[in-house]
């Protein structure tokens, strides 16, 4: 009997990206609403963007079809991100830049059309200088890393295929420590040119590592690992960081663990969308395939588009909240208004407009065929 087809939607990671989202709008959320006790844990929210990269990766690889033209791959992707994108920039704009920006409001700078421009385009994360980098929505800089990532994934995808399971994971592995000899030579070398490099260039392997495990996976590689484990690995970890800074350890160890800990996230990370993946294939039980998850995971791109602009709307009106539960009410009020206006975009602009310029380009691609059909069989007529 033949294996069963393996599924090509795996809605547990679809629930998990949610809480990488959610991750997010918890350290963005320190600069106006802080929390105390957990605040140390909130600063590392912020690899929920590790934890993107290496999904897009992954679930890119886990859904192509070997036939899919590179130019449909790309005008597939610029409908999936830029619509949205485009929509969030307007939005932030009135409140991230104004003519004459008010000195107590760090965060507004002055209204520039050319450093505007460039996050139009998304290459505003192509510079390491912070007005340039955060411009726009600031957001949005992971979008420039995205469009990377897109242009080069029919050459990776390309690349993959050369391998089985065994020599995916071989060159997964190598690429992993490629990452960790970066780091390492950031370390050692502060002011070279390593440290100058900018993000996209510095992010990339995060997205070769999932593509590697998808391409894998595809060839039969299902380890039984079991989710649990990966979750207490990432809290051990993050726990680990924040006693390491609370009591200054300043051990061999633990100031390693602390200068690379990016890179333990991504093997971290690697073996959670693994686990997760193999546990869906598998049929295995999960929570994170519980339909309300899975919606807000499909919610999770504009949420994390717009829950900064609307974070600041609160901060110029309310100013930042001294250390206190009580934040929790704000926290609470910003996030449900982060969400509704999430389920908005979605709805009403992000499938919608997707769903339209996709259909526009197969009927301009069917179109293009059976031109080329019919130009062949005239030329191969008896008469020509």
């Amino acid at each position: 009997m033949p294996p069963e087809p393996l599924p090509t939607r795996l809605d547990s990671l679809t629930g998990l990206r949610w809480w990488a989202a959610f991750a997010v709008f918890l350290f963005h959320l320190r600069v106006f609403a802080p929390l105390p006790v957990i605040g140390p844990l909130l600063p590392f929210g912020n690899y929920g963007v590790t934890f993107f990269f290496i999904l897009s990766g992954f679930v890119l690889t886990w859904s192509a079809k070997p036939g899919t033209r590179p130019t449909t791959f790309w005008w597939r992707r610029f409908a999936r991100i830029y619509p949205a994108h485009l929509f969030a920039l307007l939005l932030a704009i009135p409140v991230f830049y104004h003519v004459t920006p008010d000195p107590s409001q760090w965060w507004v700078k002055p209204l520039s059309i050319g450093v505007l421009l460039l996050s139009v385009f998304l290459v505003q994360g192509w510079s390491n200088e912070p007005s340039i980098l955060f411009s726009g929505n600031p957001a949005a800089w992971t979008l420039t890393c995205e469009a990377f990532f897109y242009a080069l994934h029919p050459a990776l995808y390309r690349l993959f295929r050369g391998f089985r399971a065994r020599g995916a994971l071989t060159l997964t592995l190598a690429v992993v420590c490629a990452a960790f000899l970066f780091r390492v030579g950031v370390i050692l070398f502060p002011g070279s040119w390593l440290a100058a490099l900018p993000l996209p260039i510095t992010r990339v392997s995060e997205f070769i590592i999932g593509i590697g495990l998808a391409h894998a996976m595809r060839h039969g590689w299902l380890p039984r690992i079991k989710p649990i484990w990966c979750y207490f690995a990432g809290g051990a970890l993050l726990v680990w960081l924040v006693l390491a800074a609370r009591f200054g350890l300043a051990d061999p160890l633990s100031r390693w663990a602390q200068l690379t800990a990016n890179e333990w996230i991504i093997v971290i990370f690697s073996f959670t969308i693994v686990s997760i993946a193999c546990r869906d294939i598998r049929g295995g039980r999960s929570l994170l395939r519980h339909p309300i998850l899975v919606k807000l995971g499909e919610w999770s791109f504009c949420f994390y588009l717009v829950h900064a602009t609307i974070m600041y709307v609160f901060l110029a009106g309310f100013g930042a909240q001294a250390i206190s539960w009580t934040n929790i009410g704000w926290q609470a009020l910003v996030f449900i208004l982060a969400l509704l206006a999430s389920w908005a975009m979605h709805s009403c602009l992000e499938k919608p407009v997707e769903r339209r310029m996709r259909k526009w380009w197969d009927r301009r691609e069917s179109s293009k065929n059976a031109r080329h059909a019919q130009e062949q069989a005239l030329s191969s007529s008896p008469g020509h």
